[in-house]
């Protein structure tokens, strides 16, 4: 595995009458760990799904890998993709399947659709070994065969991860990735995260809300509120003032959130 780099050029997002994204520069190199921080609503997720091109700019650039993937064709698109695993705030795991079959489902960018069937429905013995050494990576190697919608939270956050992992990625993605666990699997799980960014060479961005862990685990913090981003700096950089100005709400803020 090796990182990816990602550069955004004044690219922007819109939905309707809302700017979710506005003229954003912004420049990831490979290898490095970047938390995403600001309140709900500033961005964050609309700036992941713009770096595995899932979301396409409205106006800017933004290049993968010195690629522009607004340029790029479905298959290619599909192949650049391929090295990027996403971890979802709302994991998208198949609940009624096998622990093992949804992390071999992060190997179907990778092949066609008979390809994929084959995969889910009679994997061959070597994919089960390697779903089992990245279960064992990440604590649960011995949920192997259970079915998910048994596990955890916790757990099943393993599992969304070890799915990513079993895509073999150069770069990973995770939105609010220890939004519904305690504060203890919290730093327990971004600790797996960059140790395993730091140990393969991955880069490694994730959107959190709790400021003091992303301080003290991430190398460098960007912040965002209202699609825009407030600062970018290393994570040793940033003071108790400007995490008070980020969160702090407007009045207008206030009322539209229903305070």
């Amino acid at each position: 595995m090796a990182g990816l780099d990602f550069r955004l050029h004044g690219a922007s997002v819109r939905f309707a009458s809302v700017a979710a994204l506005t003229d954003i520069d912004l420049s990831i190199t490979a290898g490095e760990r970047v938390a995403l921080l600001g309140p709900s609503g500033s961005g964050k997720s609309t700036l992941l799904r713009l770096l595995n091109g899932t979301q396409r700019p409205g106006a800017g650039r933004v290049e993968v890998a010195g690629r522009d993937i607004g340029a790029l064709g479905r298959g290619r698109l599909r192949a650049l993709r391929a090295r990027i695993g996403f971890v979802h705030q709302q994991l998208d795991l198949v609940p009624n399947l096998r622990v093992s079959q949804n992390v071999l489902a992060g190997r179907l960018g990778h092949t066609g659709f008979l390809g994929a069937l084959r995969l889910l429905l009679r994997a061959p013995r070597r994919d089960l070994e390697e779903a089992w050494r990245v279960l064992e990576r990440v604590g649960i190697g011995e949920k192997l065969f259970e079915r998910t919608d048994k596990l955890s939270g916790g757990q099943q956050q393993r599992v969304a991860l070890a799915r990513a992992l079993f895509q073999q990625p150069d770069a990973l993605l995770a939105d609010e990735p220890v939004s519904s666990v305690d504060p203890a699997r919290a730093r327990d799980t971004i600790e797996l995260l960059t140790s395993i960014s730091r140990e393969e060479g991955l880069t490694l961005v994730a959107s959190l809300h709790d400021a003091e862990l992303a301080r003290t685990a991430f190398d460098r913090l960007v912040a965002l509120r209202g699609g825009r981003i407030v600062f970018d700096r290393p994570a040793d950089d940033v003071q108790d003032g400007d995490m008070e100005t980020l969160y702090r709400l407007s009045a207008a803020e206030m009322l539209a959130d229903g305070a």
